[in-house]
């Protein structure tokens, strides 16, 4: 019975009701990450996450370092505002820029009672089917606060990033140690599957700090190599 359950697929959608329903979420949350590209140091990433009446607001802003600096002014800001559930985050408006004109600007909109997510990004809107338990790229990372990751092989769940609607497939192994500004810590190792002309992505989660992620990579299809590592981290319960 017990290789079988771990054995088995579990969608994010559905798995987060009993892990919700043990450990509800934190009040807030501040973290501050460094990020680097193919090894030198670009952005430093400041997050908070507040969660009050039913509701939660995630602020995400990363800031230029360096010779980016001189061409990006004003820190990216990502912001995911939603419900808390028994399943966990439930988003429902997701926008990213860098200040009010930003051409590159997106914005997401989840219509869950009409099952619609409306995209908006380059002058174009878009609505499409909204699959259930959908993430935005910020409320992911602070929705596996909600289950337990390293009690599953896999894990799938559908995210978007304003840009797109994507499905997304992941292995998991639990039990990897690794070397953090915050000391030596056991994660749950989350690997994204992708094709050879797809970005890959990697996810170390840390179950004493209920599940956050502590370092993330991301390779990109030209081959950059993308890191993003907790420099601090604050949470109240």
């Amino acid at each position: 019975m017990k290789r079988a359950l771990g054995q088995a697929t579990i969608l994010l959608a559905l798995a987060g009701a009993c892990g919700a329903a043990e450990s509800g979420a934190p009040q807030a949350i501040s973290a501050s990450y460094e990020v680097s590209r193919n090894g030198r140091r670009v952005a430093v990433m400041n997050e908070t996450f507040e969660a009050n009446d039913g509701g939660y607001r995630i602020v995400s802003e990363s800031h230029a370092v360096g010779l980016l600096a001189l061409f990006e002014r004003q820190p990216l800001r990502l912001t995911s505002s939603g419900r808390l559930t028994a399943a966990g985050l439930r988003p429902q408006l997701f926008e990213g820029k860098r200040g009010d004109h930003d051409p590159r600007q997106v914005r997401a909109d989840f219509d869950w009672h009409g099952k619609q997510l409306t995209i908006a990004r380059d002058g174009k809107t878009d609505t499409l089917p909204l699959p259930p338990g959908t993430q935005d790229r910020l409320s992911i990372m602070y929705q596996f606060m909600f289950l337990a990751p390293d009690r599953s092989q896999r894990l799938e769940f559908s995210m978007t990033n304003g840009r797109k609607l994507d499905q997304y497939h992941y292995t998991v192994r639990p039990g990897v140690e690794i070397e953090t500004p915050l000391g030596r810590m056991s994660t749950v190792h989350v690997v994204k599957q992708h094709r050879p002309d797809e970005s890959g992505a990697e996810i170390w989660l840390a179950p004493q700090h209920r599940y956050l992620p502590i370092k993330m990579r991301i390779l990109e299809e030209d081959g950059s190599r993308y890191e993003q590592v907790i420099r601090k981290l604050e949470i109240k319960p």
